[in-house]
């Protein structure tokens, strides 16, 4: 985008803004936004965003994620900006009940009446944004084929992890060539279903005997504070020898690379970039029947959908996807091509660019 519009990049900051910063070669400005309910904090982050918006007198502001989205839609429809843009990428009212889930469905309507247009990343999301009466239909459109910013398959590629990596990586991690390794990238909270993953493996593990050992890597953040795990999980993570939990990683492909299928049983998800990594690796996927995963996996073809919240059908998938090669090996064969083909990130771009020509040349 830098190459047609001056781009300034808004958000907490930290050092992923400076990496921001450096990656893109764009000015970053950061203005401090929770990520919880926080009233006084929120009008703070409100206020800082409207002076900036009003020194800055921008186009175009474009929002992402629920909490940036009430204060950037907000603050620009005070400041006049003409096009205010908001991408939603999952809800996390989505799991949310009694009063808490009628003050975020407050929040989600205010940010949506703020905004010019409206931009679900997946058609599920779409089609729960209308059944919800968050907003009008000709204020929503889904961008391409959905997903916010599509994947860079040249990338996200086996071709770039060597065997050398692949093979220090395994040694690290005590992984042999034997084990069928099932990945997790996330972060490891409720409502990405680890608690469900744990018991499906946990149980699958117990049962395995040779040739048929199981591994399930864990690569992501634990983030207690927010979404906690059962203790009966975190103790799991912590005593079972087969689950290997590596944190945070900046670079996840060498995980990707080293393993047979992502397991991603979340709840709720926008248009979830771990799906589509995982497939540009060449991995099938078994996932949660939620808006997003139902979208870039199809069924039998580069993957599994299995129910929300359900560890029994879960552990089923996974146990098949070990003991049945042939079916393993065909959705191995689709998982590549079928990201290539309608998620690759050029064609998200140019998608986007051509919706920020359109609506400049309307105004």
């Amino acid at each position: 985008m830098s190459e047609y519009f001056d781009v300034k990049g808004v958000s907490s900051s930290g050092k992923e803004l400076d990496e921001v910063k450096n990656d893109e070669g764009i000015e970053v400005i950061a203005i401090d936004m929770s990520r919880q309910i926080t009233p006084i904090k929120d009008m703070k982050s409100l206020w800082s965003t409207y002076k900036l918006l009003k020194k800055e007198k921008p186009n175009i502001v474009h929002t992402h994620t629920p909490k940036a989205g009430i204060v950037g839609m907000l603050a620009a429809k005070l400041a006049g900006v003409p096009h205010r843009l908001h991408t939603v990428a999952g809800l996390p009212l989505m799991e949310a009940t009694g009063t808490k889930r009628k003050v975020l469905d407050f929040v989600e309507r205010l940010t949506y009446s703020s905004a010019t247009m409206v931009y679900p990343n997946s058609k599920g999301l779409y089609e729960f944004i209308l059944q919800n009466n968050y907003t009008d239909q000709d204020k929503l459109k889904v961008i391409g084929n959905g997903s916010s910013n599509g994947i860079d398959t040249t990338f996200f590629s086996p071709e770039q992890i060597s065997d050398t990596q692949k093979e220090l990586l395994k040694k690290e991690l005590n992984i042999e060539d034997t084990d069928f390794v099932f990945v997790f990238v996330g972060r490891l909270v409720g409502d990405k279903g680890i608690n469900e993953l744990i018991t499906a493996f946990s149980q699958i593990s117990k049962e395995a005997e040779p040739p048929h050992r199981s591994k399930l890597l864990l690569v992501g953040p634990l983030e207690q504070e927010l979404d906690p795990l059962h203790p009966d999980t975190l103790k799991e993570i912590e005593n079972n020898q087969d689950i290997i939990s590596v944190g945070f990683q900046k670079d996840v492909r060498p995980y990707f690379a080293i393993a047979d299928v992502l397991t991603f049983p979340s709840y709720r998800e926008g248009f979830p970039n771990v799906v589509m990594q995982a497939g540009a690796m060449e991995l099938p996927s078994i996932v949660s029947n939620i808006n997003g995963c139902n979208e870039i996996i199809i069924e039998d073809q580069n993957g599994v959908i299995v129910p929300v919240k359900n560890d029994g059908q879960l552990k089923e998938a996974m146990e098949k996807m070990i003991s049945d090669k042939d079916y393993y090996q065909h959705l191995k064969k689709n998982a590549r091509s079928m990201i290539q083909s309608r998620y690759e990130q050029s064609v998200v771009w140019n998608a986007l660019l051509n919706e920020y020509k359109t609506l400049i040349e309307k105004k």
